[in-house]
Formats: structure tokens, sequence, C-alpha cells
């Protein structure tokens, strides 16, 4: 057994607290790598030691391989948590740690680039017998090459950068006259964020869910599977509400999936947490990719099966072995994560910065808040305005949507603009309440977020009132009550929540 006392967190946010609290209740000391603009975060008032890293811009900071190294061993930290994005997919990062005798809670450096590389990753999964969407992954990458296999495919496909994630460098192509246009934007998204401008094609499954498997590999070569989450509901490829588990999955199809995500880890002799994700349409299933980390919605995984996802990272990174069994691995009721931005729902999504004002969580039997920031800390422009998930579980899936509905109406922020109400919206769509919605969701029905309702000279003629009354006015007895001894909220950026 390797011994772990104190864990470096190289993150922010509501992932850089949940991976704080999990060390804390395992009695291992944290340190939070963070940048300059971080020590209004939660995170940073939880940790048991902070090292600043670098400045905002996540180069010189989150992004900065030598910085976070160097941050960990000043501390004598004797790991590195990466939470999920930044570099918690980075190979050299991974080797870095490896090099300096810090443990790296994840997956190898040879795995991760084995599945980083996504020509690699199919021809693993099709030596596993896995599913792989009809394309080309050849290495001539001529224009008139890539034209003719484009043909032989058919429209619309997908073009993808071979060492791409997350959503980036994907592009959509629906007629033979968009194709150069769609290859040289993902040859520069990938050149830009991966060092590679090698793209593959795959025909395009326009009418999919995305379900995604959560596996583990423990430290003594045992593969679990976790069951599936449903990621279906997505906007520009960025996963928006996920649920554990599938509503319309039929249970063959469900029993193959789980089967192929089980196979392509032990193909790969996986360690760690990793989600192995598909496309399902017309009750096929393909491969899509694999994540070797920590997923964003993995809380709803944990809270279907009453596991901890990362207490299990980090005793696997100590040789520890897990209280799992897969027989006895089972599912009880139904969980739905939304993923809290700040941002204008009306404004097709624009991120809202600012400081927190009052925050109300509205605690209860079956709610789950990962908080990253409280009253009073700063949404910058720098990073992803996630400020929250919110994460309920009840008995069925009608419950656990009318739960979350409550929960986000009770929820209370002020200082920026939530979407909230986006989230609202989606919950009460039919699509998404009979199970049925797909990849293509947000783009049919919310192609440009949520409209702003139009008021009627009624409605004017109240929000006028209530104006003057917030202000004080003399007739209605506010004498001596100034506008600035009493700010009206109706001038403040806030959204009403």
């Amino acid at each position: 057994m390797k011994s772990i006392e104190k864990i470096a967190i190289a993150n922010r946010g509501e992932v850089a607290v949940r991976l704080i609290r999990a060390c804390q209740e395992l009695g291992i000391e944290t340190v939070l790598l963070h940048s300059e603009v971080d020590v209004q975060s939660l995170a940073y008032r939880l940790a048991d030691e902070t090292v600043c890293i670098g400045p905002a811009p996540t180069s010189e900071s989150y992004l900065n391989i030598e910085a976070n190294i160097q941050g960990a061993l000043s501390c004598d930290a004797d790991a590195i948590h990466p939470g999920f994005g930044f570099l918690s997919e980075n190979s050299e990062f991974a080797r870095a740690c490896r090099e300096n005798r810090l443990v790296f809670i994840g997956p190898s450096p040879e795995v991760i680039d084995l599945f980083g590389n996504k020509i690699k990753a199919k021809e693993l999964v099709a030596k596993a017998g896995g599913p792989c969407i009809p394309g080309y992954q050849g290495e001539d990458q001529s224009l008139e090459r890539l034209k003719m296999e484009a043909e032989q495919i058919g429209y619309p496909l997908m073009v993808k950068v071979a060492e791409g994630g997350g959503g980036r460098g994907l592009r959509v192509v629906h007629h033979p006259q968009e194709l150069e246009k769609a290859l040289e934007s993902a040859k520069r998204e990938g050149l830009s964020f991966f060092k590679s401008e090698k793209v593959f094609l795959e025909k395009y499954l326009g009418n999919a869910k995305h379900i995604e498997v959560q596996i583990f590999g423990d430290a003594n070569g045992n593969i679990y599977h976790l069951m599936e989450r449903e990621c279906s509901v997505q906007r520009k490829h960025q996963k928006v509400i996920e649920e554990a588990c599938s509503a319309n999955l039929p249970q063959s199809l469900r029993q193959q999936i789980l089967k192929s995500a089980v196979d392509i880890a032990k193909e790969a002799l996986y360690e760690g947490a990793g989600t192995v994700e598909f496309l399902v349409q017309d009750n096929q299933y393909y491969f899509l990719e694999m994540n070797t980390r920590l997923q964003v919605e993995h809380p709803v995984t944990e809270m279907v099966l009453n596991v901890d996802l990362v207490k299990a990272q980090i005793l696997t990174a100590q040789r520890r072995s897990l209280p799992w069994d897969q027989e006895d691995i089972r599912v009880m009721g139904h969980a739905i994560e939304c993923r809290l931005y700040a941002e204008d729902p009306y404004a097709q999504g624009m991120p809202s910065t600012g400081r927190l004002g009052y925050c109300f969580w509205p605690m209860g039997p079956g709610r789950r808040f990962e908080v990253g920031f409280e009253e009073g800390d700063e949404i910058t422009s720098y990073y992803d305005p996630m400020i929250a998930k919110i994460i309920v579980w009840d008995e069925n899936r009608p419950r656990a949507i009318e739960k979350m509905k409550t929960v986000l109406r009770q929820v209370v922020i002020f200082g920026v603009k939530t979407n909230i109400d986006y989230h609202l919206q989606i919950l009460s769509h039919p699509d998404f309440v009979d199970g049925i919605m797909t990849t293509k969701f947000i783009e049919q029905e919310f192609p440009s977020g949520l409209e702003v309702e139009k008021w009627s000279d009624f409605e004017h003629s109240i929000a006028n009132a209530l104006t003057k009354i917030v202000k004080g006015t003399p007739s209605l007895g506010f004498v001596g009550h100034s506008e600035k001894s009493h700010p009206s909220p109706w001038k403040s950026d806030w959204g009403e929540k």
C-alpha cells in the first residue's frame, strides 16, 4: 500500500471543493494550486494549504505543467488530483508527475495517450469487439483524399481532430461544398488546443442519444461498470443536463453497451475512473470516445449507486482494494444533474460576470449541491462560468424531474444572471419528460436560448409602481430614505431566480 498523506488539487471551482472534501473524509491534507484571481473561492478557503501557480490566464496557471509540479513539490505533496478539464487528460502532465515521484490520480500516461488519439482508440475498440461509427481514419490527409472518403461515407458527416476531446474540433458537414471550410476550421482548432491538425471523418448520426458508461479499474486489475448515464441534452457538444440511468434504453441494448464498455477498458488494462461514451440510434450503438478522468456528471452515478468515485480514485492510487462486487451493484431510483452557469439564457447563454450576492441553496432529502463559490466571491471572465451543480435523487424519474424543478425555483442567486429559467423550460418540455430527446434536442427546440416575454401595458404599470415603492417616495411614507441608502435592486445586475 502506498502512503498518501497530502494531495495537491490541480483545479478550481466546484470540482476542487469536491476533491478537498473527499480528502478531508479520508484524513488526507490538501494543497490548492490556484491562480491569482481564484483567492476568492470556496476551495481556497477550504484547503489546508494554498499555492499560487500563476496569473489568471490558464496558459500561465492551470495549464502550466511546470508551475503545477513545482507548486505540489513546494508543499511536499505526495500526489496530484487533476479533477476534470485543464490537465486531467494531459499525458505530459501525468509523465511529469511520475518523473517527480508524485502520484498522478488517474490512469497511466500511456493509457491517456491511447485514448487521447481518437484513431488509435477506435482501433482498440475494434480489437475489443466494440462497434465503431463508419468513417475514415487514414494517414493521407490531403484535401483530395478527404473529399473522396467523404463521398464514400455520405453526407451529413463529422470532421473531428484526432487528438480532440470535450467537444473541441468537431464540425458537422451537411453538403460537399462545406467540407473544405470545415476541415480548415477543425485543423486550426486542433492545432490550437491539441497541437495536432490531423483529422478524421465519421458518419454523422443526427438523431442519436448520448449514452455513457462509468467504468472503474481497481488496483487489483478488476474492471467494474457502474451503469450508464444519459447526456443527450447538449448545447454545441457541451452537456447541459445529465441523468442516471437512461430513461428509454431497452434492457437488452443496455447490457450490450455495458459489456462493450468493460471489454474496452479490459483491452486497455485501464485503472481508475473513466467513461466510455456511445451514440445510440435506431437500436444500434457506436463507440464515440473514452474520457480518461472523472466526469462533471459523476454525482448522478454516485446518487443511484451509493458509491464515492473520488474516494475510490484515491484508494486505488494508494493500491488499496475497493469494497465493490459487480453482482452487488444495483441501481436505486433516478438522479438528475443540472449545471448552474452564470449566464444569460435570454441572450444565447452569454456569460454573466460579477460578484455574487446573497446565495440560498434549499437543502433537503435527495438534494445535493456541488458549489464552488459563495456570497462575495467573484465570477470572472477568465474561466468556465459554472457556479455549481445541482443534483437531485428520487424513487423514479418523474418524481426526480418534479423535485429538480422545485429545487431550481427555490435556489436564490444574486449578483449575476443564471441559466435556471433555461433548465426549467427544458425539464418541462414534452420530449424531455417522455425521455425521447436526442443530441439534436437543444438545437431544434432552443436554438437561440430563451425568448424574452413581452410585457403588457398593465405589467409595465405594475413594474413602474413597484420601482417607485422600492426607491422610496414621500407619498408612500419613505421620507428620509434616499436611493443611496436603499439602492434599487431593479438597477442591479442580478437575475431573479
